[in-house]
């Protein structure tokens, strides 16, 4: 067949109308499936696995077209069709009428894409405004932000009473559900530096700010506040409170309740007993209760910080043992001690419990005591349904509390409910939308669910309004190590500008995984050797410093060093687990080593004595270290998969 034959064929075959009208409804398939399966949180790589079929479909179609002929009998090879047999001009016809009606729906698409590209909001060039993936509707009339007043008192120590009284009417505000009040924790990033209320208002999506002083002097107390349209710079109230320092509950209420008023929020008699209701009668003991809730609301969250916190409740439960909200306080504060293995004994829940049920004597229908309570079950005794219950309960009277949201959307994972924990997070972060903490919670979820693109922009959004934060830059460059294995962000990042702001540890830390996960055990040596720290602790994983040395001497072939800090890890592992024989985090440590050391036997009996949430622990590590021969004995331990584990 010469070449002018070959091309006449090709066309009497319709060859060419085929690969058009392949072409086309590829392009319409592939289109429609990005656009719409997004909505429905389809993992990206059934995306991508779509878009290849469809490529790769395209020769087999044009072959096919070439090979094979349809006729009235069914489908035969184009050889065996006598040409005064030949339907193809009759095919041909229906090619080209697929083609123009495809091409139709195409150039809809088209349209389609380019008006919502259109109308699309741009990331915004200010650094003070953080798009927000759960908040994208409309920002509420009746929201606030109650920004950190300034301290005027000649004695700047009394910061905190300043930073009580802004927290006590953002409390009080807090407990109206027919108001979206932000959290104490993003509206403290204002408390330093000059404020722009418009672009505040738009970063944490609110129509209203409130400002304010407070000026402490002996037993006087002044107290300035005033209401802010911040979508027009509109003062909308202002008013001064000059009193006996007595009084201050009394300023808080009052302010409290008129700005609800101003904002024509509508107060149930539960509400408003909340807000008049007076916490103490013992102006010691609340400001011992204020210099206690300065350290429980940083992020200093160490056995130090702890211990002074609770030596702070525990002087003002003895001047007030009436003070309900400083025992709740207290609570959670031994709590931390004990699910942050700073002291996991039962002494320490003993302690956590006498404050709860005392608190609940005092006050059983408080929010502050169900969600005390409901922690218990939760950090306590991993008792996870009566934990959401008392959740729930706290949540009726807590309506603008982000941490009851937090709750129950890490238990909701902890049970894998991944949508509704999702769900939660997000509402979570609509009313703490600049919560570190937080949003790498939510951003974990976002990970499980390879919702990527929210992922990114969560992250791009923090580094818009924070540019060399370290932990949200390596936080986002980690994102393209797990989904294309790609480390040259993390690298970028750590001989960058942020990496200057990181604390040594911190960079010695990610520079020790950036060298596990490249196999570079030599770099490992090195960066193991710039941290002094003598345990690596990870959301209460306690892993010495000596599993670590083992395993870079292992890789380097220095067995008798690896043998030799293998066996320090675990003694010091299993002195962990003596000390705290139900914690499930020390055992997952403990049963890694022993992995590690070749003890099977003795890992899969440390790794069944947990419950399965705890397999993440091995997991994680496994993910740092760059290394996943282990992984599958540590899901054998309790016959998991990847994607059934849960958090």
């Amino acid at each position: 067949m010469n070449l002018k034959n070959f091309f006449a064929e090709l066309k009497r075959r319709n060859v060419y109308k085929v690969a058009v009208a392949y072409a086309v409804v590829g392009w319409v398939v592939v289109q429609i499936a990005f656009t719409v399966l997004p909505s429905f949180h389809t993992p990206e790589w059934v995306l991508q696995t779509l878009a290849v079929v469809v490529v790769l479909g395209f020769p087999l179609a044009v072959v096919l077209a070439w090979a094979f002929e349809i006729t009235p009998e069914g489908v035969k090879r184009a050889e065996d069709v006598p040409l005064n047999e030949s339907i193809t001009r009759k095919t041909g016809r229906k090619l080209t009428v697929l083609i123009i009606v495809v091409a139709g729906i195409a150039t809809g698409l088209l349209w389609f894409q380019f008006a919502r590209s259109k109308s699309a909001p741009v990331a915004p060039a200010s650094t003070a405004e953080v798009p927000s993936v759960a908040a994208t509707a409309a920002v509420p009339e009746k929201s606030i932000a109650v920004l950190p007043f300034e301290n005027l008192s000649d004695d700047k120590q009394n910061a905190f009473f300043t930073d009580g009284v802004q927290d006590e009417i953002l409390t009080d505000l807090a407990k109206v559900a027919d108001l979206k009040v932000i959290s104490r924790t993003s509206v403290m990033q204002y408390k330093t530096g000059a404020r722009n209320l418009q672009e505040i208002a738009r970063a944490l999506k609110v129509s209203h700010v409130v400002e304010g002083s407070v000026q402490r002097s002996v037993n006087r107390v002044r107290v300035t506040a005033q209401l802010i349209d911040a979508r027009n710079d509109t003062h909308l109230w202002a008013d001064k409170y000059d009193r006996d320092l007595s009084d201050v509950f009394a300023i808080q209420s009052e302010i409290a309740q008129t700005i609800a008023d101003q904002l024509k929020a509508k107060l149930s008699p539960t509400e408003k007993a909340a807000i008049e209701e007076k916490p103490t009668k013992d102006m010691a003991a609340y400001d011992l209760y204020l210099r206690a809730n300065e350290i429980d609301r940083s992020t200093d969250v160490t056995p130090e910080a702890i211990s002074r916190e609770v030596a702070f409740l525990d002087d003002a439960v003895k001047r007030d043992p009436s003070f309900a909200s400083a025992l709740c306080l207290l609570t959670r504060a031994h709590l931390t001690a004990y699910w942050n293995n700073f002291d996991h004994t039962p002494a320490r829940l003993d302690l956590a419990r006498h404050a709860m049920e005392a608190a609940a004597r005092l006050d059983p229908e408080a929010g502050e005591v169900h969600l005390s309570r409901g922690l218990f079950y939760y950090w306590g005794n991993r008792d996870y349904a009566p934990a959401l219950a008392e959740f729930a309960i706290a949540r009726r009277s807590l309506p603008n509390d982000a941490n009851v949201l937090k709750y129950i959307a890490a238990l909701e994972r902890r049970q894998g409910h991944w949508a509704e924990s999702t769900a939660h997070f997000e509402q979570a972060a609509a009313i703490d939308p600049r919560n570190a903490g937080l949003l790498d919670q939510m951003a974990i979820n976002y990970r499980r669910l390879q919702r990527y693109s929210d992922l990114i922009r969560l992250y791009d959004g923090l580094i818009a309004w924070q540019p060399l934060n370290f932990d949200f830059a390596i936080a986002r460059a980690f994102i393209d190590v797990a989904r294309y294995g790609d480390l040259s962000r993390a690298e970028a990042v750590c001989a960058g500008e942020a990496a200057k702001t990181a604390t040594p540890k911190d960079l010695a830390e990610v520079r020790l995984q950036l060298a596990f996960l490249k196999r570079d055990y030599h770099s490992a040596e090195i960066a193991i050797a710039g941290t002094s720290r003598q345990d690596f602790i990870n959301d209460g994983f306690v892993e010495p410093r000596e599993f670590f040395e083992a395993i870079i001497a292992k890789e380097v072939g220095d067995m008798p060093k690896a043998q030799t800090a293998f066996e320090t890890a675990r003694q010091r592992a299993a002195s962990t687990v003596a000390q705290r024989s139900n914690d499930a985090k020390s055992l997952s440590v403990l049963a890694q080593i022993d992995a590690e050391m070749g003890h099977k036997e003795d890992a899969i009996r440390e790794g069944l004595r947990e419950i399965p949430e705890h397999v993440r622990g091995i997991v994680e590590l496994h993910d740092r270290l760059g290394r996943g021969e282990g992984l599958p004995l540590a899901l054998g331990f309790f016959g998991c998969q990847p994607e059934e584990l849960v958090v």
